[in-house]
């Protein structure tokens, strides 16, 4: 009688003993990766009959303008000037695409004040300038396009790269010269360092234009 009763009160002892032990364990949370008490999980996903306007909104547009014209006119604006639209360096060379003076009169811009404070006036002389070079340069592009100078593929943003540097004239002798007669401008930028981190971008929308002037509409 005496070894049954014992044998109940250590089992008893055993059983709170181990309660115990599991009362005092606490979960601990991280904060933002557990539910609340009045929280549940909710999410969904797209059904087969979703409106496909509704899935294309809710995207983000990434603009990528590669090689096409908006990307040649920023990588040269980027390289000019770091873009910065009234930006006159130590040359006197103004804007964003940094237009010397006789440049812009020849496109038909003379308020250099107002050239300097308006983007819209900085890109139609950039296209302008684009269209006489193309002109200038119209022989020039049908002969050498394609072909490799100084270790370079010739292409026409290239050569209108170039000419936006030194002038149709210099990308002139360069071609006639096989590269021989190069030119650099006052911050040692050459014609070839051009021609070649310009190349391959398409504006060929840009027709030729011996008269093209600056407009704003």
């Amino acid at each position: 009688m005496i070894k049954k009763g014992s044998y109940f009160f250590g089992l008893t002892i055993l059983v709170v003993l181990v309660s115990s032990g599991f009362n005092s364990y606490e979960i601990e949370k991280v904060e933002g990766f557990h539910l609340g008490e009045n929280e549940k999980i909710s999410y969904s996903v797209p059904s087969e009959n979703e409106d496909e306007i509704e899935i294309e909104s809710s995207l983000v547009a990434v603009p990528y303008v590669g090689k096409t014209f908006v990307g040649f006119k920023q990588a040269l604006a980027f390289k000019e000037s770091r873009g910065i639209l009234n930006m006159v360096n130590s040359y006197g060379y103004m804007g964003k695409y940094q237009f010397g003076k006789s440049t812009l009169r020849s496109v038909g811009v003379y308020d250099f004040e107002e050239f300097l404070r308006n983007p819209e006036l900085q890109d139609k002389a950039f296209r302008a300038l684009i269209a006489k070079n193309k002109w200038e340069l119209r022989k020039e592009i049908k002969k050498y396009n394609g072909k490799v100078i100084n270790g370079v593929k010739i292409t026409e943003s290239g050569l209108i790269a170039a000419a936006h540097l030194g002038g149709a004239g210099s990308v002139k002798r360069y071609l006639r010269s096989n590269g021989q007669r190069g030119f650099k401008d006052g911050f040692g930028t050459s014609l070839r360092s051009y021609i070649k981190k310009f190349g391959g971008y398409d504006i060929s929308h840009i027709a030729p234009n011996k008269n093209a002037k600056a407009k704003i509409s």
